[in-house]
Parts: C-alpha cells; sequence; structure tokens
C-alpha cells in the first residue's frame, strides 16, 4: 500500500524537530551563554568533560544543535532554514567556525587569539541573527583551526566532543560529475567533498541544506534522503 500523499514531508520534518535516536543524541543539552567577545569563544572540549555535564545533569534540557558558519551566503541559508524548521527553544546551538591553519611562514604574523578574535568579529552577525529569531535559545561561537584537507575530519571530532544531537551545514549548488569524483578521491577537498564527508561520518544527524533557486524551498540532504525538496 502506497504511503498517503505528505508522508515523507512530515517524517522529514518530525526527524529534525525531534532530533536522531543516536547516542550522540541522549546527552546533548545547553551550553553556556556570555557576553564578551573573549568568554563567548568556546573552546572544543573532551569527552571526558561532555560525559561529566551529562553525570551533573547539564545537559539534559535539549539538544545541542551544531551549525558550521562562514562569510558564504550558502551558511546564511542553512542558518536560516534551521532556526525555523530544526532548533526549538529547549536547545542549544553553537555556531562552528573553521578557520584555516596558516602556513608554517606565516605563524609570526598572526598570532592565534588575533586569528580567532577576528573569526569571531565575522561571526557575530550570525549569532545575532539566532537571538532575534530564537530570544530563548542560547548560542555559542566556537571557533577552530584546521588544515584546509582536515576540515571535514575536524567537524565530525567536534560534533563527537560537544556531544552535538544535530549537525547542519550549508551546501552549494551540486558541480559537474568530473569534478564530484576528484573530490571522492581525496584530490580536491572543496565544500562537497566537506559535507559529504559529514553527513556520512558523524554519530548524530547531519543535514545539508541548499536553498532552491527556482520555486523556492530548500534541497535537503541526509544519510536517507537526497536532494529532497521541501517548499517552506
Amino acid at each position: 500500500m502506497g504511503r498517503p500523499a505528505g508522508y515523507w514531508v512530515n517524517k522529514i520534518r518530525t526527524s529534525f524537530k525531534g532530533g536522531s535516536s543516536n547516542k550522540s543524541d541522549e546527552g546533548s543539552g545547553s551550553g553556556s551563554g556570555s557576553g564578551s567577545c573573549k568568554k563567548d569563544v568556546i573552546k572544543p572540549t573532551s569527552p571526558e568533560s561532555s560525559k561529566e555535564e551529562s553525570k551533573n545533569g547539564t545537559d539534559q534540557s535539549g539538544r545541542k544543535v551544531m551549525l558550521v558558519v562562514d562569510a558564504t551566503s550558502q551558511s546564511k541559508n542553512a542558518l536560516q532554514w534551521a532556526l525555523i524548521h530544526c532548533v526549538q527553544d529547549e536547545d542549544s546551538i553553537i555556531l562552528l567556525h573553521v578557520i584555516k591553519t596558516p602556513r608554517a611562514q606565516a605563524l609570526g604574523e598572526e598570532t592565534q587569539k588575533e586569528r580567532e578574535s577576528r573569526a569571531y568579529e565575522q561571526v557575530h552577525p550570525l549569532k545575532n541573527l539566532c537571538q532575534l529569531k530564537k530570544p530563548n535559545v542560547k548560542t555559542e561561537i566556537m571557533v577552530v583551526e584546521a588544515a584546509a584537507e582536515e576540515k571535514g575530519k575536524t567537524i565530525v571530532e567536534e560534533t563527537k566532543k560537544q556531544g552535538v544531537g544535530v549537525l547542519v551545514m550549508g551546501q552549494r549548488k551540486r558541480q559537474s560529475r568530473w569534478r564530484v569524483i576528484w573530490r571522492w578521491r581525496g584530490t580536491k577537498n572543496g565544500n562537497g567533498g566537506i559535507v559529504e564527508h559529514c553527513i556520512h561520518n558523524t554519530e548524530c544527524m547531519a543535514i545539508a541544506v541548499r536553498k532552491k533557486s527556482n520555486n523556492g524551498g530548500y534541497l535537503i540532504t541526509t544519510k536517507r534522503h537526497k536532494d529532497f525538496w521541501l517548499l517552506a
């Protein structure tokens, strides 16, 4: 017997709202907020500290929703989608910004603290957007460094360390088949390769979001769905 009209749309929306059934979701919850620039840039935590938070009951109120953010329009589109369709009032938001590790000869030109401060300033408008759309949700900015070829791996590692329940990423328009093949072979670590790597390697639910130019709506990709169109 076929599914009634709208079945899969409602099923996908429910999975976004309710979180995944993975173990990563069971101990997730709110992070601590902060008002100043220095305090608001949080550092990665160890798996041991995440377990300790779970024991103390500090992460039982909701999920941690991590959004990979940068200066691109794809990132902002994914954030806007998540604030409407994914984030709930009992959740907390981590805006993860991965900055490129500088080359050896450039290390002395700018300190790590200065790089993180500059990165924070770039992401801060997105935090303001979160606070405007979801004033009851705690939002934090997290800045980490990684080599270009390690960006996907770094994102996956941070979802585990932070006990993330849902990971949301912006995705560019799919490119020609030969470029996708090259990226899968590891010869070029572009946005498509990073997104695909995160979707297939995170323990939590990972969602790639791309705004559809024609007819509106968004194209959603997860482990089980590829370019699923949501008119929203």
